[in-house]
């Protein structure tokens, strides 16, 4: 009984340890690359003469544009009522439409 145990034991020692060498990531040998070699310079534009305005500018992810004062009109007539979310948007729409 004491040697089927130790035969039993060595067999799943034998299974697990196959097992652990199977799942050993090798990681493949580096490929030669070409060289990289810089881009040609690119010419810059020249300079806009015109500062952008507020509804051309880029901003970036999350940052907020300047309102300008029709919009910052419309919001502050959708503060008063206190209004948000679909009304508010649906409000503003609306007034921008007719400040246009």
């Amino acid at each position: 009984m004491k040697s089927m145990k130790i035969a039993f034991a060595a067999a799943l020692f034998a299974v697990g340890a196959t097992a652990a060498i199977a799942q050993t990531a090798t990681t493949p040998a580096p490929a030669t690359k070409a060289p990289v070699t810089a881009p040609a310079p690119v010419a810059k534009a020249p300079a806009a003469t015109t500062a952008p305005t507020a509804a051309t500018t880029e901003t970036k992810k999350g940052a907020k544009a300047p309102q300008t004062p029709e919009a910052k009109a419309c919001s502050d007539q959708a503060d008063a009522q206190k209004l948000h979310g679909k009304p508010r948007k649906d409000f503003r729409k609306k007034c921008m439409k007719k400040v246009a």
